[in-house]
């Protein structure tokens, strides 16, 4: 099915790995011209390689911390000199912060609820006038499973990502009068660079989604329905849904992609 992206603008802040990429991807194949927003510059460069490569020739890169306000500003005042108006905003980037309550240190909360709420935040403000220019848009931002099953070790990782699903809600009423349509996607366990990385540390074979299912069991018990991980490639789709014209009525919603995780 067509998306109906074809000329469409997107920024997809995380967009060099993992689900961002994937949807980046998407978004290239249907015609969409894409933007990415990361901080590394060889990453950067192969992505928007790949997303011209896929349909994307207008595809071009964002280098900007997304913990620093003024690099969030100037990419996006490199969006509006490049396209002054934006169709799509999707926020991907995900945060560390793993470790118990009692463990983590006031600096390492810091750090997670910046990379993974306030990044976020000052993305949808700084997009939002190019958003309210365009004639359709969109934004789309990833959450996570783990604010329904909650883990010791993810402490700080799901308080974050549980402000990322609160504000998207507030959002998607406040900007429900002006026709900006706003969702969460919950992934659940995905096989994207950090899972991999955990993966690799515990002996398990990063490339087999089932070995990683089974390590998940094993260690934080909270298995999927599903007996595999997820690959990032099967979510990407999802969002690209969310973010086109072909969801035209779906606005505030939390949208599980977890393998039936979600279940119990």
């Amino acid at each position: 099915m067509e998306l109906g992206l074809a000329g469409a603008t997107a920024v997809v802040q995380g967009g060099t790995q993992g689900m961002g990429r994937a949807a980046a991807e998407c978004f290239a194949e249907d015609g969409a011209r894409v933007a990415v927003l990361a901080r590394t510059p060889r990453d950067l460069d192969e992505t928007v390689e790949r997303l011209r490569a896929l349909g994307s020739p207008d595809a071009f890169a964002l280098r900007a911390d997304i913990t620093v306000p003024e690099e969030v500003d100037a990419a996006f005042a490199a969006v509006t000199e490049r396209w002054s108006e934006l169709n799509i905003l999707v926020n991907a980037t995900g945060p560390t912060g793993i470790g118990g309550f009692e463990q983590l240190t006031d600096e390492q909360w810091k750090e997670t609820l910046e990379v993974g709420a306030m990044g976020m935040i000052r993305c949808v403000r700084a997009a939002l006038p190019l958003l309210r220019a365009a004639a359709c848009a969109r934004i789309v931002n990833v959450s996570a499973h783990s604010t329904k099953r909650q883990s010791e070790s993810l402490t700080a990782y799901t308080a974050a990502k549980a402000v990322v699903t609160s504000v998207t809600k507030n959002l998607s009423l406040t900007l429900a009068p002006e026709e900006i349509l706003v969702n969460t996607v919950s992934p659940g366990s995905f096989a994207t660079p950090s899972l991999k990385a955990w993966a690799r540390g515990a002996g398990i074979d990063p490339d087999d989604l089932y070995g990683i299912m089974a390590g998940i069991k094993e260690h934080f018990g909270h298995p999927a329905h599903v007996p595999r991980a997820g690959d990032a490639a099967e979510i990407g789709p999802v969002i690209a849904f969310l973010a086109s014209r072909r969801n035209s009525y779906m606005t505030g919603a939390n949208v599980n992609v977890d393998g039936g995780s979600d279940f119990t």
